[in-house]
């Protein structure tokens, strides 16, 4: 279901997130933008509602890889009732660490597809959350001599940079 109402949502978003700064005493300020202002520079997420948390405790949302930061966004994403595959027109960054984590990801495929390029050989990822690998996949697309594929089963499901044409990539295409 698409977000039709930008404002209802973000008022369910900021009513979530009052609560979560009342009751649970964390000591956040947010800034929500939603319809075109939201869209992500780098073209790397499809938000459409775009949530900036900052303060003293934001330090928290971004430990552990941002494990916080990403379940806010999955409650959030439920409030507002989007479909497990619309969740990523949600995001939530705070001190600026998905915007840094975007641009690492950029890096690296860069520098994986030159390492394919060069060698010849696929080039595996770590494991990462559906939406990095997304990210991932789409800071490929600028490149036409090298694909990409994701590989493993849950939390150890990683990408895959291949040489366009691999005989791995075209198997793992029709997984």
């Amino acid at each position: 279901m698409p977000i039709d109402d930008y404002s209802a949502a973000a008022q369910k978003i900021a009513a979530f997130l009052k609560n979560l700064t009342t009751l649970g005493g964390l000591r956040l300020k947010y800034r929500i933008t939603a319809g075109e202002g939201a869209a992500d520079p780098a073209g790397l997420e499809a938000r459409e509602i775009y949530v900036e948390l900052a303060g003293p405790d934001a330090y928290l949302l971004t430990q552990r890889g941002g494990e916080l930061l990403r379940a806010f966004e999955h409650v959030a994403a439920k409030i507002i009732r989007l479909e497990p595959d619309e969740h990523d027109k949600v995001s939530f960054d705070a001190n600026n660490f998905k915007a840094l984590r975007a641009r690492e990801l950029k890096l690296a495929a860069e520098t994986a597809a030159d390492k394919v390029r060069r060698t010849g050989r696929p080039y595996s990822f770590a494991p990462m959350s559906s939406r990095e690998r997304r990210m991932l996949h789409l800071a490929f697309r600028s490149y036409d001599d090298v694909e990409t594929a994701s590989s493993g089963e849950g939390l150890r499901r990683y990408v895959v940079c291949y040489p366009k044409g691999h005989a791995q990539a075209k198997e793992q295409a029709r997984r």
